[in-house]
Protein backbone atom coordinates (compact mmCIF):
# COMPACT_ATOMS: atom_id res chain seq x y z
CA UNK A 1 0.00 0.00 0.00
CA UNK A 2 1.27 3.51 -1.29
CA UNK A 3 2.85 5.46 2.37
CA UNK A 4 2.20 9.49 1.96
CA UNK A 5 3.38 12.35 4.35
CA UNK A 6 0.92 14.23 6.61
CA UNK A 7 2.15 16.95 8.63
CA UNK A 8 0.80 17.32 12.09
CA UNK A 9 1.42 20.13 14.27
CA UNK A 10 4.27 20.85 11.61
CA UNK A 11 5.35 17.70 11.69
CA UNK A 12 6.20 14.97 9.37
CA UNK A 13 3.87 11.47 9.57
CA UNK A 14 3.99 8.62 7.33
CA UNK A 15 0.49 7.64 6.73
CA UNK A 16 -1.03 5.42 4.06
CA UNK A 17 -3.64 6.06 1.70
CA UNK A 18 -6.60 3.96 3.80
CA UNK A 19 -6.08 5.27 6.98
CA UNK A 20 -7.55 8.22 8.74
CA UNK A 21 -5.62 11.32 10.49
CA UNK A 22 -7.09 10.14 13.93
CA UNK A 23 -5.45 6.38 13.70
CA UNK A 24 -2.43 7.92 12.07
CA UNK A 25 -2.03 10.29 15.27
CA UNK A 26 -2.91 7.49 17.61
CA UNK A 27 -0.21 5.32 16.28
CA UNK A 28 2.23 8.04 17.11
CA UNK A 29 1.51 8.39 19.89
CA UNK A 30 -0.45 11.64 19.62
CA UNK A 31 -3.42 13.04 21.86
CA UNK A 32 -6.85 13.35 20.19
CA UNK A 33 -9.91 12.52 22.45
CA UNK A 34 -11.93 9.89 20.71
CA UNK A 35 -15.45 7.86 22.26
CA UNK A 36 -16.86 6.37 19.26
CA UNK A 37 -13.74 5.61 17.15
CA UNK A 38 -13.04 1.64 17.30
CA UNK A 39 -10.52 0.16 14.61
CA UNK A 40 -12.86 -2.95 14.23
CA UNK A 41 -16.21 -1.27 13.62
CA UNK A 42 -17.53 1.02 11.43
CA UNK A 43 -16.60 5.05 11.72
CA UNK A 44 -19.61 6.97 12.95
CA UNK A 45 -17.99 10.20 13.93
CA UNK A 46 -21.04 10.53 16.58
CA UNK A 47 -19.06 11.89 19.52
CA UNK A 48 -17.55 14.65 17.54
CA UNK A 49 -14.37 15.09 20.20
CA UNK A 50 -11.92 14.36 18.24
CA UNK A 51 -11.46 17.87 16.16
CA UNK A 52 -8.93 18.71 14.26
CA UNK A 53 -8.50 22.02 12.16
CA UNK A 54 -7.26 21.67 8.75
CA UNK A 55 -6.29 24.29 6.12
CA UNK A 56 -9.96 24.58 5.17
CA UNK A 57 -12.12 23.62 7.93
CA UNK A 58 -12.47 21.86 11.97
CA UNK A 59 -13.53 18.40 10.89
CA UNK A 60 -13.59 15.06 12.90
CA UNK A 61 -10.11 13.44 12.57
CA UNK A 62 -12.06 9.59 12.53
CA UNK A 63 -13.52 10.73 9.03
CA UNK A 64 -10.49 12.37 7.29
CA UNK A 65 -8.79 10.09 5.39
CA UNK A 66 -4.96 10.65 5.47
CA UNK A 67 -3.72 12.49 1.76
CA UNK A 68 -0.47 13.36 0.83
CA UNK A 69 0.66 17.02 1.81
CA UNK A 70 -2.50 17.46 4.35
CA UNK A 71 -1.76 19.84 7.10
CA UNK A 72 -3.69 18.93 10.65
CA UNK A 73 -3.14 21.05 13.71
CA UNK A 74 -4.43 19.50 16.67
CA UNK A 75 -5.16 22.25 19.58
CA UNK A 76 -5.30 25.55 18.09
CA UNK A 77 -7.73 27.70 20.38
CA UNK A 78 -11.06 26.96 18.20
CA UNK A 79 -10.26 23.07 18.30
CA UNK A 80 -10.26 23.50 22.20
CA UNK A 81 -13.35 25.38 22.42
CA UNK A 82 -15.27 22.79 20.83
CA UNK A 83 -13.97 19.72 22.01
CA UNK A 84 -14.92 20.68 25.81
CA UNK A 85 -18.03 21.99 24.62
CA UNK A 86 -19.06 18.46 22.82
CA UNK A 87 -17.43 16.18 25.52
CA UNK A 88 -19.44 18.77 27.97
CA UNK A 89 -22.47 17.44 26.86
CA UNK A 90 -21.87 14.03 26.28
CA UNK A 91 -20.47 13.42 29.84
CA UNK A 92 -23.07 15.39 31.33
CA UNK A 93 -23.82 11.72 32.81
CA UNK A 94 -20.62 11.53 34.27
CA UNK A 95 -19.00 12.58 37.52
CA UNK A 96 -16.16 11.80 39.94
CA UNK A 97 -18.25 9.11 41.69
CA UNK A 98 -21.12 8.22 39.36
CA UNK A 99 -24.14 6.62 41.45
CA UNK A 100 -23.99 2.99 41.62
CA UNK A 101 -21.39 3.09 38.95
CA UNK A 102 -18.95 -0.40 39.33
CA UNK A 103 -16.17 1.45 37.78
CA UNK A 104 -16.24 4.18 40.72
CA UNK A 105 -13.00 3.05 42.20
CA UNK A 106 -11.17 3.89 38.69
CA UNK A 107 -13.37 5.60 36.20
CA UNK A 108 -11.65 5.67 32.36
CA UNK A 109 -14.20 8.44 31.95
CA UNK A 110 -13.65 10.42 35.05
CA UNK A 111 -10.31 10.48 34.13
CA UNK A 112 -10.17 11.50 31.03
CA UNK A 113 -12.76 14.46 32.17
CA UNK A 114 -10.07 15.61 34.45
CA UNK A 115 -7.32 15.29 32.05
CA UNK A 116 -9.57 17.54 29.38
CA UNK A 117 -10.99 19.98 32.31
CA UNK A 118 -14.50 18.84 32.06
CA UNK A 119 -16.44 18.47 34.95
CA UNK A 120 -20.03 17.29 33.39
CA UNK A 121 -21.90 19.90 35.52
CA UNK A 122 -22.19 22.42 33.09
CA UNK A 123 -24.95 20.41 31.70
CA UNK A 124 -25.64 17.84 34.80
CA UNK A 125 -29.23 17.11 35.55
CA UNK A 126 -30.48 14.79 38.37
CA UNK A 127 -32.65 12.45 37.42
CA UNK A 128 -34.44 10.49 40.59
CA UNK A 129 -35.82 7.98 38.64
CA UNK A 130 -32.73 6.76 37.27
CA UNK A 131 -32.66 3.23 36.42
CA UNK A 132 -29.97 0.24 35.86
CA UNK A 133 -31.23 -2.55 33.70
CA UNK A 134 -29.42 -5.50 34.15
CA UNK A 135 -28.37 -8.16 31.52
CA UNK A 136 -28.87 -11.52 33.91
CA UNK A 137 -26.24 -11.14 36.37
CA UNK A 138 -23.61 -10.63 34.39
CA UNK A 139 -23.88 -6.75 32.82
CA UNK A 140 -25.44 -3.90 33.34
CA UNK A 141 -26.65 -0.61 31.49
CA UNK A 142 -27.08 2.89 32.70
CA UNK A 143 -28.57 4.96 30.45
CA UNK A 144 -27.61 8.19 32.13
CA UNK A 145 -24.12 7.91 31.16
CA UNK A 146 -24.97 6.72 27.46
CA UNK A 147 -23.13 8.67 24.99
CA UNK A 148 -25.30 7.34 21.83
CA UNK A 149 -21.79 6.18 20.12
CA UNK A 150 -23.84 2.84 19.44
CA UNK A 151 -20.76 0.94 19.32
CA UNK A 152 -22.40 -1.71 21.49
CA UNK A 153 -25.25 -1.99 19.09
CA UNK A 154 -22.68 -2.57 16.32
CA UNK A 155 -20.65 -5.45 18.31
CA UNK A 156 -23.86 -6.93 19.10
CA UNK A 157 -25.11 -7.26 15.29
CA UNK A 158 -21.77 -8.16 14.55
CA UNK A 159 -21.29 -10.94 16.50
CA UNK A 160 -24.87 -12.18 15.74
CA UNK A 161 -26.72 -12.03 18.87
CA UNK A 162 -28.98 -8.87 17.97
CA UNK A 163 -29.99 -8.79 21.40
CA UNK A 164 -29.27 -4.99 21.78
CA UNK A 165 -30.69 -2.15 19.03
CA UNK A 166 -31.50 0.98 18.94
CA UNK A 167 -34.87 2.75 19.21
CA UNK A 168 -36.72 5.68 18.38
CA UNK A 169 -35.86 8.52 15.97
CA UNK A 170 -33.67 11.77 15.89
CA UNK A 171 -32.57 12.74 19.02
CA UNK A 172 -35.11 10.81 20.71
CA UNK A 173 -32.81 7.55 19.41
CA UNK A 174 -31.75 5.19 22.25
CA UNK A 175 -30.11 1.92 23.06
CA UNK A 176 -32.85 -0.64 23.71
CA UNK A 177 -33.48 -4.24 23.69
CA UNK A 178 -34.73 -6.54 21.41
CA UNK A 179 -38.69 -7.27 22.20
CA UNK A 180 -38.58 -10.67 20.04
CA UNK A 181 -39.23 -13.12 22.46
CA UNK A 182 -37.08 -15.45 19.96
CA UNK A 183 -33.89 -13.08 20.32
CA UNK A 184 -32.39 -12.80 23.87
CA UNK A 185 -28.51 -11.42 25.65
CA UNK A 186 -26.06 -14.66 25.63
CA UNK A 187 -24.47 -12.49 28.78
CA UNK A 188 -20.87 -12.33 26.26
CA UNK A 189 -20.30 -9.06 27.78
CA UNK A 190 -18.87 -7.86 23.95
CA UNK A 191 -20.70 -4.48 24.78
CA UNK A 192 -19.19 -4.20 27.84
CA UNK A 193 -15.76 -4.09 26.49
CA UNK A 194 -16.78 -1.96 23.62
CA UNK A 195 -18.29 0.68 25.15
CA UNK A 196 -15.85 4.11 25.42
CA UNK A 197 -17.97 5.31 28.88
CA UNK A 198 -19.05 2.75 31.25
CA UNK A 199 -22.68 3.12 30.13
CA UNK A 200 -22.48 -0.83 30.08
CA UNK A 201 -20.15 -2.52 32.16
CA UNK A 202 -19.88 -5.61 34.66
CA UNK A 203 -22.10 -6.31 37.32
CA UNK A 204 -19.15 -5.65 39.96
CA UNK A 205 -18.38 -7.87 42.80
CA UNK A 206 -15.46 -5.97 44.06
CA UNK A 207 -17.33 -5.15 47.34
CA UNK A 208 -18.30 -8.68 47.79
CA UNK A 209 -14.61 -9.78 47.66
CA UNK A 210 -13.03 -6.69 50.21
CA UNK A 211 -15.57 -8.00 52.39
CA UNK A 212 -14.84 -11.62 52.05
CA UNK A 213 -10.76 -10.81 52.73
CA UNK A 214 -11.33 -8.84 55.71
CA UNK A 215 -13.28 -11.68 57.19
CA UNK A 216 -10.96 -13.59 59.51
CA UNK A 217 -13.31 -16.48 59.47
CA UNK A 218 -13.44 -17.23 56.10
CA UNK A 219 -10.12 -18.82 53.78
CA UNK A 220 -10.18 -16.64 50.58
CA UNK A 221 -9.01 -18.53 47.67
CA UNK A 222 -8.33 -16.61 44.37
CA UNK A 223 -7.76 -18.72 40.84
CA UNK A 224 -7.05 -17.27 37.30
CA UNK A 225 -8.24 -17.29 34.45
CA UNK A 226 -5.42 -18.42 31.68
CA UNK A 227 -6.52 -14.82 29.86
CA UNK A 228 -6.26 -12.62 32.50
CA UNK A 229 -2.18 -13.17 32.78
CA UNK A 230 -1.63 -11.98 29.51
CA UNK A 231 -4.11 -8.89 29.18
CA UNK A 232 -3.74 -7.70 33.34
CA UNK A 233 -0.66 -5.76 32.25
CA UNK A 234 -2.21 -3.73 29.48
CA UNK A 235 -3.95 -2.09 32.68
CA UNK A 236 -0.27 -0.94 33.62
CA UNK A 237 1.74 0.26 31.17
CA UNK A 238 2.98 -3.46 29.69
CA UNK A 239 3.01 -4.64 26.50
CA UNK A 240 -0.31 -6.59 25.10
CA UNK A 241 0.16 -10.33 25.71
CA UNK A 242 3.00 -9.69 28.58
CA UNK A 243 2.90 -12.70 30.94
CA UNK A 244 2.42 -11.42 33.96
CA UNK A 245 1.54 -15.17 35.88
CA UNK A 246 3.78 -15.13 38.69
CA UNK A 247 3.67 -11.27 39.53
CA UNK A 248 0.10 -11.68 39.45
CA UNK A 249 0.47 -14.02 42.19
CA UNK A 250 2.50 -11.34 43.96
CA UNK A 251 -0.23 -8.84 44.00
CA UNK A 252 -2.93 -11.63 45.26
CA UNK A 253 -1.10 -12.13 48.65
CA UNK A 254 -0.70 -8.07 48.49
CA UNK A 255 -4.49 -7.99 48.39
CA UNK A 256 -4.16 -10.41 51.23
CA UNK A 257 -6.06 -13.85 49.90
CA UNK A 258 -5.30 -16.75 51.52
CA UNK A 259 -4.45 -18.97 49.10
CA UNK A 260 -3.68 -18.38 45.62
CA UNK A 261 -4.27 -20.99 43.19
CA UNK A 262 -5.33 -21.15 39.11
CA UNK A 263 -8.10 -21.79 36.50
CA UNK A 264 -5.16 -23.69 34.86
CA UNK A 265 -5.32 -26.55 37.52
CA UNK A 266 -9.23 -27.11 36.92
CA UNK A 267 -8.50 -27.03 32.83
CA UNK A 268 -6.29 -29.49 33.17
CA UNK A 269 -9.49 -31.27 34.97
CA UNK A 270 -11.64 -30.35 32.41
CA UNK A 271 -9.29 -31.61 29.33
CA UNK A 272 -9.10 -35.26 31.12
CA UNK A 273 -12.89 -35.03 31.63
CA UNK A 274 -13.96 -34.05 27.93
CA UNK A 275 -10.91 -36.53 26.53
CA UNK A 276 -12.68 -39.31 28.15
CA UNK A 277 -16.27 -38.44 27.22
CA UNK A 278 -14.86 -37.60 23.61
CA UNK A 279 -13.18 -41.34 23.34
CA UNK A 280 -16.84 -42.89 24.76
CA UNK A 281 -19.00 -41.04 22.36
CA UNK A 282 -16.67 -42.22 19.53
CA UNK A 283 -15.96 -45.60 21.09
CA UNK A 284 -19.56 -46.66 22.11
CA UNK A 285 -21.67 -44.71 19.61
CA UNK A 286 -22.94 -41.56 21.73
CA UNK A 287 -24.27 -38.67 20.43
CA UNK A 288 -22.07 -36.75 17.97
CA UNK A 289 -20.53 -34.54 17.03
CA UNK A 290 -19.52 -33.65 20.55
CA UNK A 291 -19.86 -29.78 21.06
CA UNK A 292 -17.22 -28.24 24.03
CA UNK A 293 -19.11 -26.07 26.87
CA UNK A 294 -16.47 -24.33 28.34
CA UNK A 295 -18.20 -20.74 27.67
CA UNK A 296 -21.26 -20.36 29.43
CA UNK A 297 -22.30 -17.79 26.75
CA UNK A 298 -22.49 -20.24 23.90
CA UNK A 299 -23.90 -22.85 26.12
CA UNK A 300 -26.81 -20.09 27.01
CA UNK A 301 -26.58 -19.59 23.15
CA UNK A 302 -27.01 -23.44 22.56
CA UNK A 303 -30.06 -23.75 25.44
CA UNK A 304 -32.29 -20.70 24.35
CA UNK A 305 -31.76 -20.92 20.52
CA UNK A 306 -30.91 -24.77 19.53
CA UNK A 307 -32.31 -26.87 22.60
CA UNK A 308 -32.44 -29.59 20.03
CA UNK A 309 -28.53 -29.95 20.27
CA UNK A 310 -28.26 -30.10 24.15
CA UNK A 311 -27.54 -33.89 23.59
CA UNK A 312 -24.58 -32.64 22.21
CA UNK A 313 -22.72 -30.92 24.91
CA UNK A 314 -19.84 -32.07 26.83
CA UNK A 315 -21.29 -33.17 30.02
CA UNK A 316 -17.94 -31.84 31.65
CA UNK A 317 -18.52 -28.72 34.07
CA UNK A 318 -15.99 -25.51 32.82
CA UNK A 319 -12.68 -25.04 34.38
CA UNK A 320 -13.69 -22.34 37.09
CA UNK A 321 -16.07 -24.72 38.60
CA UNK A 322 -14.07 -27.70 38.14
CA UNK A 323 -11.00 -26.20 40.26
CA UNK A 324 -13.73 -24.02 42.41
CA UNK A 325 -15.47 -27.62 43.31
CA UNK A 326 -12.43 -29.47 43.47
CA UNK A 327 -11.04 -26.50 46.36
CA UNK A 328 -14.31 -26.95 48.36
CA UNK A 329 -13.93 -30.99 48.63
CA UNK A 330 -11.08 -32.66 47.91
CA UNK A 331 -8.60 -29.89 49.33
CA UNK A 332 -10.79 -28.95 52.47
CA UNK A 333 -10.90 -32.37 53.01
CA UNK A 334 -7.19 -32.90 52.54
CA UNK A 335 -6.84 -29.82 55.11
CA UNK A 336 -9.08 -30.80 57.49
CA UNK A 337 -11.32 -27.01 57.02
CA UNK A 338 -15.24 -26.45 56.76
CA UNK A 339 -16.29 -25.86 53.06
CA UNK A 340 -18.23 -23.34 54.44
CA UNK A 341 -15.35 -21.19 55.52
CA UNK A 342 -13.95 -21.31 51.91
CA UNK A 343 -14.48 -18.31 49.75
CA UNK A 344 -13.52 -18.93 45.65
CA UNK A 345 -12.68 -16.15 43.58
CA UNK A 346 -12.23 -16.49 39.98
CA UNK A 347 -11.11 -13.72 38.06
CA UNK A 348 -11.94 -14.06 34.47
CA UNK A 349 -11.36 -12.46 31.04
CA UNK A 350 -15.55 -12.86 30.80
CA UNK A 351 -18.69 -11.49 32.38
CA UNK A 352 -20.65 -14.48 31.55
CA UNK A 353 -18.53 -16.07 34.09
CA UNK A 354 -20.77 -14.12 36.69
CA UNK A 355 -23.72 -16.14 34.96
CA UNK A 356 -22.19 -19.38 35.73
CA UNK A 357 -21.14 -19.08 38.82
CA UNK A 358 -24.85 -18.53 39.96
CA UNK A 359 -26.21 -21.71 38.85
CA UNK A 360 -27.57 -23.70 41.05
CA UNK A 361 -27.68 -26.93 38.75
CA UNK A 362 -23.62 -26.21 39.32
CA UNK A 363 -23.55 -26.04 43.45
CA UNK A 364 -22.37 -29.66 45.44
CA UNK A 365 -23.41 -30.16 48.60
CA UNK A 366 -25.61 -26.67 48.55
CA UNK A 367 -22.12 -24.27 48.21
CA UNK A 368 -21.66 -22.66 45.17
CA UNK A 369 -18.39 -23.69 43.37
CA UNK A 370 -17.18 -20.46 42.91
CA UNK A 371 -18.60 -17.35 44.76
CA UNK A 372 -17.40 -14.23 43.40
CA UNK A 373 -15.76 -13.47 39.97
CA UNK A 374 -14.13 -10.56 39.16
CA UNK A 375 -13.27 -9.23 35.40
CA UNK A 376 -10.09 -8.49 34.45
CA UNK A 377 -11.26 -4.76 34.38
CA UNK A 378 -12.79 -5.05 37.80
CA UNK A 379 -9.41 -7.15 39.21
CA UNK A 380 -6.95 -3.94 37.77
CA UNK A 381 -9.65 -1.55 39.23
CA UNK A 382 -9.42 -3.15 42.64
CA UNK A 383 -5.29 -3.24 42.51
CA UNK A 384 -5.19 0.44 41.91
CA UNK A 385 -7.62 1.28 44.72
CA UNK A 386 -4.71 -0.56 47.34
CA UNK A 387 -2.04 1.22 45.25
CA UNK A 388 -0.67 -1.96 43.83
CA UNK A 389 1.48 -2.08 40.64
CA UNK A 390 1.61 -6.10 39.86
CA UNK A 391 4.52 -4.70 37.22
CA UNK A 392 6.82 -3.84 40.44
CA UNK A 393 6.20 -6.61 42.11
CA UNK A 394 8.83 -9.33 42.34
CA UNK A 395 7.44 -13.27 41.00
CA UNK A 396 6.28 -15.73 43.05
CA UNK A 397 4.63 -19.16 42.53
CA UNK A 398 1.52 -20.41 43.24
CA UNK A 399 0.50 -22.61 45.70
CA UNK A 400 1.17 -26.13 45.26
CA UNK A 401 -2.58 -27.15 44.74
CA UNK A 402 -2.88 -24.33 41.60
CA UNK A 403 -0.21 -26.56 39.38
CA UNK A 404 -1.30 -26.60 36.12
CA UNK A 405 -0.02 -27.77 32.23
CA UNK A 406 0.98 -25.63 29.05
CA UNK A 407 -2.19 -27.65 27.87
CA UNK A 408 -4.64 -24.86 30.64
CA UNK A 409 -2.67 -22.21 29.08
CA UNK A 410 -3.90 -21.81 25.88
CA UNK A 411 -7.31 -22.43 27.31
CA UNK A 412 -7.53 -18.66 26.30
CA UNK A 413 -7.27 -18.69 23.20
CA UNK A 414 -9.94 -20.37 20.14
CA UNK A 415 -9.40 -23.63 19.52
CA UNK A 416 -7.57 -23.94 22.79
CA UNK A 417 -9.58 -26.32 24.65
CA UNK A 418 -9.82 -28.46 21.84
CA UNK A 419 -5.92 -28.78 21.10
CA UNK A 420 -5.51 -29.84 25.22
CA UNK A 421 -7.99 -32.20 24.48
CA UNK A 422 -6.83 -33.55 21.54
CA UNK A 423 -3.56 -34.10 23.16
CA UNK A 424 -4.86 -35.85 25.81
CA UNK A 425 -7.04 -37.81 23.75
CA UNK A 426 -4.20 -39.01 21.79
CA UNK A 427 -2.58 -40.56 24.70
CA UNK A 428 -5.72 -42.06 26.48
CA UNK A 429 -6.05 -43.60 22.92
CA UNK A 430 -2.82 -44.68 22.10
CA UNK A 431 -0.76 -44.73 24.96
CA UNK A 432 1.78 -42.28 23.45
CA UNK A 433 1.82 -38.32 23.45
CA UNK A 434 1.55 -36.44 20.28
CA UNK A 435 4.72 -36.26 18.25
CA UNK A 436 3.53 -32.31 17.56
CA UNK A 437 1.86 -30.80 20.38
CA UNK A 438 1.27 -27.57 18.38
CA UNK A 439 -1.96 -28.33 16.73
CA UNK A 440 -2.13 -25.13 14.08
CA UNK A 441 -4.86 -26.08 12.36
CA UNK A 442 -7.38 -25.12 15.00
CA UNK A 443 -5.14 -21.91 15.99
CA UNK A 444 -5.87 -18.25 15.00
CA UNK A 445 -8.42 -15.64 14.48
CA UNK A 446 -10.40 -17.20 11.93
CA UNK A 447 -13.87 -17.31 12.70
CA UNK A 448 -14.41 -21.20 11.58
CA UNK A 449 -11.42 -23.57 11.61
CA UNK A 450 -11.98 -26.83 9.90
CA UNK A 451 -9.13 -29.30 10.50
CA UNK A 452 -8.50 -32.90 10.42
CA UNK A 453 -6.62 -34.59 12.94
CA UNK A 454 -4.91 -38.08 13.02
CA UNK A 455 -5.14 -40.50 16.52
CA UNK A 456 -3.71 -43.67 15.99
CA UNK A 457 -6.19 -45.18 13.76
CA UNK A 458 -8.79 -42.47 13.93
CA UNK A 459 -9.34 -39.73 11.79
CA UNK A 460 -11.33 -37.12 13.68
CA UNK A 461 -12.95 -33.95 11.76
CA UNK A 462 -13.06 -30.74 13.97
CA UNK A 463 -14.35 -27.31 13.59
CA UNK A 464 -13.33 -24.32 16.01
CA UNK A 465 -15.61 -21.36 15.94
CA UNK A 466 -16.09 -17.94 17.33
CA UNK A 467 -19.23 -16.08 17.95
CA UNK A 468 -23.19 -16.63 17.56
CA UNK A 469 -23.33 -15.58 13.76
CA UNK A 470 -20.37 -18.25 12.02
CA UNK A 471 -21.70 -21.39 14.65
CA UNK A 472 -25.20 -20.96 13.39
CA UNK A 473 -22.98 -21.63 9.75
CA UNK A 474 -21.99 -24.63 11.27
CA UNK A 475 -25.60 -25.94 12.42
CA UNK A 476 -26.60 -24.92 9.43
CA UNK A 477 -24.07 -27.34 8.11
CA UNK A 478 -25.07 -30.33 10.31
CA UNK A 479 -28.53 -29.87 9.44
CA UNK A 480 -27.58 -30.88 5.82
CA UNK A 481 -25.12 -33.47 7.55
CA UNK A 482 -25.02 -34.33 10.72
CA UNK A 483 -21.51 -36.47 10.26
CA UNK A 484 -19.52 -33.24 9.03
CA UNK A 485 -18.02 -32.78 12.30
CA UNK A 486 -16.86 -35.37 15.26
CA UNK A 487 -15.32 -32.70 17.58
CA UNK A 488 -16.77 -28.99 17.30
CA UNK A 489 -15.56 -26.61 19.86
CA UNK A 490 -17.40 -23.29 19.75
CA UNK A 491 -16.53 -19.42 22.21
CA UNK A 492 -18.70 -16.48 22.40
CA UNK A 493 -16.08 -13.90 21.62
CA UNK A 494 -13.81 -13.24 18.78
CA UNK A 495 -10.68 -14.94 19.51
CA UNK A 496 -12.26 -16.80 22.80
CA UNK A 497 -11.39 -15.92 25.75
CA UNK A 498 -8.69 -13.87 25.85
CA UNK A 499 -11.06 -11.15 23.37
CA UNK A 500 -13.74 -11.40 26.39
CA UNK A 501 -15.80 -8.89 27.52
CA UNK A 502 -14.03 -8.22 30.49
CA UNK A 503 -10.79 -8.17 29.34
CA UNK A 504 -9.24 -4.09 29.28
CA UNK A 505 -10.53 -1.76 26.82
CA UNK A 506 -9.86 -1.61 23.77
CA UNK A 507 -9.81 -5.07 22.93
CA UNK A 508 -9.01 -4.87 19.00
CA UNK A 509 -8.59 -8.06 16.62
CA UNK A 510 -4.88 -6.58 16.72
CA UNK A 511 -4.79 -6.77 20.35
CA UNK A 512 -6.37 -9.82 20.70
CA UNK A 513 -3.70 -11.58 18.66
CA UNK A 514 -1.10 -10.55 20.93
CA UNK A 515 -2.30 -12.00 23.76
CA UNK A 516 -3.08 -15.03 22.15
CA UNK A 517 1.04 -14.89 21.24
CA UNK A 518 1.63 -14.70 24.69
CA UNK A 519 -0.70 -17.47 25.71
CA UNK A 520 1.23 -20.28 23.36
CA UNK A 521 4.00 -18.74 24.94
CA UNK A 522 3.36 -19.31 28.05
CA UNK A 523 2.29 -23.13 26.92
CA UNK A 524 6.06 -23.55 24.52
CA UNK A 525 7.82 -22.57 27.78
CA UNK A 526 5.95 -24.99 29.97
CA UNK A 527 8.29 -28.43 30.79
CA UNK A 528 4.12 -29.91 31.33
CA UNK A 529 2.30 -29.80 28.95
CA UNK A 530 -0.37 -31.93 28.89
CA UNK A 531 -3.13 -32.13 31.00
CA UNK A 532 -2.79 -35.86 32.12
CA UNK A 533 0.87 -35.52 33.34
CA UNK A 534 -0.22 -32.42 36.14
CA UNK A 535 -0.20 -34.59 39.27
CA UNK A 536 -2.28 -32.11 41.20
CA UNK A 537 -5.27 -32.60 38.73
CA UNK A 538 -4.32 -36.25 38.81
CA UNK A 539 -4.74 -36.52 42.71
CA UNK A 540 -7.91 -34.95 41.92
CA UNK A 541 -9.62 -36.91 39.55
CA UNK A 542 -8.55 -40.14 41.34
CA UNK A 543 -10.22 -38.72 44.58
CA UNK A 544 -13.70 -37.69 42.37
CA UNK A 545 -13.64 -41.29 40.64
CA UNK A 546 -13.89 -42.96 44.02
CA UNK A 547 -16.94 -40.96 45.29
CA UNK A 548 -20.59 -42.31 45.05
CA UNK A 549 -22.04 -41.48 41.78
CA UNK A 550 -24.41 -38.70 42.88
CA UNK A 551 -21.18 -36.91 44.34
CA UNK A 552 -18.91 -38.54 41.45
CA UNK A 553 -21.61 -36.40 39.04
CA UNK A 554 -21.74 -33.20 41.01
CA UNK A 555 -17.55 -32.91 40.70
CA UNK A 556 -16.93 -33.48 37.24
CA UNK A 557 -20.24 -33.18 35.30
CA UNK A 558 -23.86 -31.12 34.74
CA UNK A 559 -26.23 -30.95 32.42
CA UNK A 560 -28.34 -28.28 30.55
CA UNK A 561 -32.26 -27.43 29.83
CA UNK A 562 -34.06 -25.44 27.42
CA UNK A 563 -33.53 -21.66 28.27
CA UNK A 564 -36.72 -18.97 28.10
CA UNK A 565 -36.21 -15.65 27.36
CA UNK A 566 -33.81 -13.53 30.53
CA UNK A 567 -33.89 -16.96 32.42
Amino acid sequence: MKKITIYINGKAYQAKTDESVLQVALRNGLDIPHFCHHDDLPTGASCRTCLVETEKSITTSCTLKAEDGLKIKLDTVKVKKLRKENMELLLAGHREKCPKCTRGLYCETWEIMKKYGITGKKYQRDNPKRKIHKLGTAAEFDPALCINCNKCVEMCEKLGTCFLQLSGHDSKTRIDYNKDPKVDCIYCGQCTVHCPVGAIREQSHIEQVEKALKNKNKIVIVQTAPSVRASIGEEFGEEYGKDLTKKLYSAYRELGFDKVFDVNMGADITTMVEAEELIERIVKGGTMPMFTSCCPGWVKFLEFYHPELIPNLTTSRSPQIHSGGAYKTWWAEKEGINPKKIVVVSVMPCTSKKYEAQHEKLFINGLKPVDYVLTTRELANLLRKHKINPTKLKESEVDTYGTYSGAAAIYGASGGVMESALRTAHFMITGKPMKNLDLKEVRGMKGVKKAEIKIGKLKLKVAVVATAKNVRKIIDELKKDPKAYDYIEVMACPGGCIGGGGQPIPSTSEIVKKRIAGLYQIDRNLKMRQAHENPVALEFMEYAKKQSKKKRNSLLYTDYSKKEKFS
